[in-house]
């Protein structure tokens, strides 16, 4: 009887999961049938030997205080995560530039590029100066915060302040798991659907708790599978994960010469890899409730704020938690 039971439950799930999956939309590779909440602008540049377009929204409050916090999003997201947080930012009366670095969001997809933190620093650093940002606040999640850290290590007299947001590479992976290949990444990421994705997120970023409001950042990425240029987007995220597996900025966390606010969700337990290695070696990654405390000790002017029981994302998770860590840290 319990098995009956339990083939029945699996086949009701896997009906309800395919039932979800035919609602999702199918979104184009640069999501222009996907609106975001703000206005968006292109930086067109040239790199790499091609023609670019870097989608950005630039809000500024009508009583800006002189400020701007400049958002970099992480590997599995965009500009839209970020409202909420943008929001927060101008009610505060700070100017703020959210970027989607190339290979994300509504900006290029390469069929071709070199992805290095220092290209998607040096080419965010270049739209900042034309839309006449100066000195800002850089503040990174996930991916973000390695792109953030190479910013800030590059531009160190440009950087007012680094926030780092549940950032990703504070450990180096390299050292506990077998390297992949480009073309591994991209096989595994041809495999990506909507059920994998929301078990991932819900395993990963939310402790096996799943509330609606997740739902929207599972179905931007499932539909995209569903494009029948999928292809081309799975090609660039497997680009970008070989550059988060094989650039770690761990070692240079000691250099950051600005003061830097580490804001921690503690149950976060991501870490890169963590399908290609035994349990006994992934129990000791992504530890945050360690690596926290172990990176804040690197950064000369670092101050970590840990909010406990909180997943990957402090920002969508428990705003008003991150909102109290956040606004009260940062410079003025």
């Amino acid at each position: 009887m319990t098995r009956i039971l339990f083939t029945l439950s699996f086949f009701f799930i896997s009906i309800v999961s395919i039932a979800q999956e035919d609602k999702i939309k199918t979104l184009d590779v640069n999501l222009s049938n996907y609106e975001y909440p703000y206005n968006v602008s292109f930086f067109n540049f040239e790199a790499q030997q091609q023609d670019l377009k870097m989608a950005y929204v630039d809000e500024k409050p009508a009583n800006w205080n002189g400020q701007t916090i400049v958002l970099f999003h992480g590997k599995n997201f965009n500009i839209a995560y970020w409202e909420t947080t943008i929001e927060l930012l101008k009610k505060n009366k700070y100017r703020v530039v959210a970027v989607d670095q190339i290979g994300f969001g509504k900006s290029t997809k390469p069929v071709y590029f070199h992805y290095t933190f220092q290209q998607l620093a040096e080419n965010t650093k270049n739209l900042l100066i034309k839309i006449g940002v100066e000195n800002p606040i850089i503040l990174g999640h996930s991916m973000g915060g390695m792109v953030a850290t190479r910013f800030t290590l590059m531009y160190p007299d440009y950087t007012k302040q680094l926030v780092l947001v549940n950032p990703i590479g504070l450990e180096d992976w390299k050292l506990k798991v077998p390297y992949q290949s480009v073309d591994d990444w991209y096989k595994s990421e041809q495999k990506k659907s909507y059920e994998g994705i929301k078990k991932y997120q819900k395993t990963n970023y939310y402790d096996g708790k799943w509330k609606p409001a997740y739902d929207e950042w599972v179905n931007i990425l499932a539909g995209w599978t569903k494009n029948e240029d999928y292809n081309l987007i799975a090609w660039n995220s497997a680009l970008t994960y070989d550059m988060i597996f094989t650039q770690p900025v761990v070692y240079e966390f000691s250099e950051i010469k600005v003061p830097t606010l580490l804001i921690i969700g503690t149950r976060d337990r991501t870490a890169l890899g963590k399908g290609f290695v035994s349990e006994e070696v992934k129990s000791t990654m992504g530890l945050y409730n360690k690596l926290g405390k172990e990176i804040a000790k690197k950064i000369p002017q670092a101050k970590l704020e840990e909010i406990e029981n909180v997943g990957h994302l402090p920002h969508i998770e428990a705003f008003n938690r991150f909102a109290e860590k956040l606004i009260p840290n940062l410079a003025k």
